[in-house]
């Protein structure tokens, strides 16, 4: 069953025409992800499907009392209740029946008469009935689970909610639309303020979800792991593809192929049919057989050749003047906002030049921190930060793009940066971040922010550096834009820190991780995989790093690979991005279906503790209809947690092959 339908749909603001005739099913089960450059109207098309926004011409038809949650990009303040609180209001009709309990219970103690007091006892029954059906009494605990998946303590859950930075109140919201269960869930980048625990906690929550999900993210493996379809917005057109990203990629590689073939024979036929027209024009005996042609020419559907695709961004980081080895020293840093100590002046660290870095930990654990104090933007209250020879630091975090000024043009806001480079530099530097022609003039208010973001990664770059820390540098970016900053990253000479939730470019550009957590940070020289199989399992690698941070300058990171040509690298590290992305996509369906074999065996297993508890109980031996029943139920249940359980061994066995490239060894 459809909830909600959309036929012919087309929209344009002003002069700008996003798309026409689009046509999309969106039922439960289906969880659509919407792809596509910047401006190409994908946040327009959930406000379409909300009634938000209106169609200008086609209809979006919504299934009677059909329910849509709708997670926006910027969520409004709010205050006077704790994060809970909020939470639990979204709860929309159950939380409006435990209201009126609670009115109810005050309203009893002060009943006047025996008709009122039964007329509330009557109506507080119904209610808790009610209540306790759409699982009302489960309510405060799914909250609190989904606020602690999201990254809440209990102490964050119980405080108020007007002390939140706008990061976490999106998270808050979050919380509160995944609390409400609605029929379609609309997501408009939702991984954009989670770190890397709280997305692959979403993730898992959102395969297992009942309704339908249409999600707008620029985040691939976030795609990968949720979406079962792909709906591109591309040239005012929206084109569907079964499966996820990756599908998508290769789905549309080939029909892209098909379509250039075919361009391509229609323009031969065209122009054969155009030579016939021009020969034979003015001949009379050939008059008719010429106006057939020019008739069927005129009323041809052109295919357009899918060769002159919209650009993406395309840069490299100006060459930075050469570093010493060691870029910085971090010696005993000390670190507190108030009585919060972040750091206690046991931090040390020491970075090479070359190194790609990857600060990764949950949220509220230092990253950020750690971040402006390697770029010197943030005092500390303890230790020494000690730059190497020759080091420039340039620092890129979101408040650069807040500090744009709305009321200049593009040129002039680089201009304000670097006033000494030449206008002939600083065009060529905006036409690399696809400012070009008119759109240098553009007002910065009035851009997107995407393209916010590019202008303030072309201020960063006016001066080049060779330290580079960067904080969350792809929000708002397209999936495109972020391929081209990945070659960037890799083809640059100098050395980056850089925080970021998008594990496809943690996998395809660091060479280094460095895990901040508990005023702790830990380094891992090597890369993502390095990372993920040292964690916690080689004692030896984590005893070395402890044991490199008790001497006098800290932490030393490993020193970079030899260098290779800037083209070698980025070959080099695509290709190994592809193998490791390969191997996640082969192990991913083995890992749902292990995790959904995993809850039904839970449930297997608590239904069978219960049936056989109740056959302990010998009153229910009066009943031999009962406790035949019972004794068939139990007995199936048994044969099914069995046969569930070795078909758990055998799932784990073959991810476990599957992962490490072995043949999985048989399960006994």
């Amino acid at each position: 069953m459809s909830l909600v339908t959309i036929a012919g749909v087309s929209k344009s603001h002003a002069a700008q025409h996003l798309f026409s005739d689009v046509g999309l099913m969106i039922s439960a089960g289906r969880r659509l992800a919407v792809v596509g450059p910047n401006g190409a109207g994908k946040t327009t098309l959930l406000e379409l499907i909300t009634g938000d926004q209106q169609p200008d011409s086609g209809t979006i038809t919504r299934a009677r009392e059909t329910v849509i949650g709708y997670l926006r990009q910027e969520v409004a303040e709010s205050r006077g209740r704790s994060v809970l609180a909020e939470v639990l209001a979204g709860a929309g009709e159950v939380s409006g029946i435990e209201r009126r309990m609670r009115h109810i219970e005050v309203e009893l103690e002060d009943a006047a008469d025996e008709a009122e007091l039964h007329e509330l006892m009557d109506e507080y029954g119904r209610l808790q009935h009610r209540f306790e059906a759409m699982g009302g009494y489960g309510l405060e605990a799914e909250a609190r689970r989904i606020l602690a998946g999201l990254g809440f303590s209990d102490a964050d859950m119980d405080g108020d909610i007007g002390r939140l930075s706008g990061g976490w109140m999106m998270r808050v919201a979050l919380s509160r639309l995944l609390l409400q269960n609605p029929d379609v869930l609309l997501l408009d980048e939702p991984t954009n303020h989670l770190d890397l625990a709280s997305v692959e906690w979403l993730q898992s929550f959102l395969s297992t979800y009942a309704g339908a999900i249409v999600l707008v993210s620029h985040d691939r493996d976030f795609i990968n792991e949720v979406a079962n379809r792909v709906i591109e917005l591309h040239d005012g057109q929206a084109t569907e593809y079964v499966g996820d990203y990756a599908d998508f990629v290769e789905q549309r590689a080939e029909r892209m192929l098909q379509l250039e073939s075919a361009a391509k024979n229609q323009q031969r036929k065209v122009a054969h049919t155009q030579a016939f027209i021009d020969r034979f024009r003015y001949k009379a005996s050939k008059a008719r057989q010429v106006q057939s042609r020019v008739k069927a020419l005129e009323k041809l559907d052109r295919v357009a050749s899918p060769g002159a695709r919209a650009r993406s961004v395309k840069f490299r980081f100006p060459e930075p003047p050469r570093s010493g080895r060691t870029v910085i020293t971090l010696t005993d840093i000390e670190k507190r906002y108030g009585e919060t100590v972040v750091y206690d002046g046991n931090l040390g660290l020491q970075l090479e030049r070359g190194q790609k870095i990857a600060l990764i930990g949950p949220n509220g654990a230092g990253k950020s921190t750690l971040l402006k104090i390697l770029a010197g933007v943030l005092e500390f209250e303890g230790g020494t930060r000690e730059l190497g020879s020759n080091v420039r630091v340039a620092y890129f975090a979101q408040h650069q793009i807040e500090a744009l000024n709305p009321d200049n043009s593009v040129f002039n806001e680089l201009n304000d940066a670097a006033p000494m480079m030449s206008t002939t530099d600083m065009r060529k530097l905006l036409g690399a971040f696809l400012f070009s022609g008119q759109t240098v003039e553009k007002q910065v208010g009035i851009l997107s922010g995407g393209e916010q973001t590019r202008l303030a990664l072309a201020k960063l770059l006016a001066d080049p550096a060779n330290l580079l820390c960067l904080d969350e540098p792809t929000n708002h970016l397209d999936i495109q834009s972020r391929d081209v900053l990945e070659d960037a990253l890799n083809a640059f000479t100098g050395t980056v820190v850089l925080i970021t939730h998008d594990r496809y470019l943690i996998r395809s550009v660091a060479n280094v991780i460095i895990e901040v957590n508990d005023g702790d940070a830990t380094v891992y020289p090597g890369d993502f995989e390095y990372y993920a199989a040292k964690r916690g399992v080689d004692i030896e690698t984590r005893g070395a790093v402890e044991g490199a941070r008790s001497t006098p300058r800290g932490v030393v990171a490993s020193a970079a690979k030899p260098r290779e040509s800037a083209r070698d690298a980025t070959e080099r590290r695509r290709q190994q991005a592809e193998a490791r992305n390969a191997r996640h996509r082969r192990t991913r369906d083995l890992r749902t279906t292990l995790a959904r074999t995993e809850i039904d065996l839970a449930a297997a297993e608590r239904e069978l503790a219960e049936v056989t508890e109740r056959l302990a109980d010998p009153a229910i031996y009066a009943d031999g209809t009962l406790v035949r029943d019972l004794v068939a139920r139990h007995n199936g249940l048994r044969d099914q947690t069995e046969s569930l359980t070795a078909e758990r061994e055998r799932m784990a066995a073959e991810l476990g092959a599957a992962e490490a490239g072995t043949a999985p060894a048989p399960v006994r």
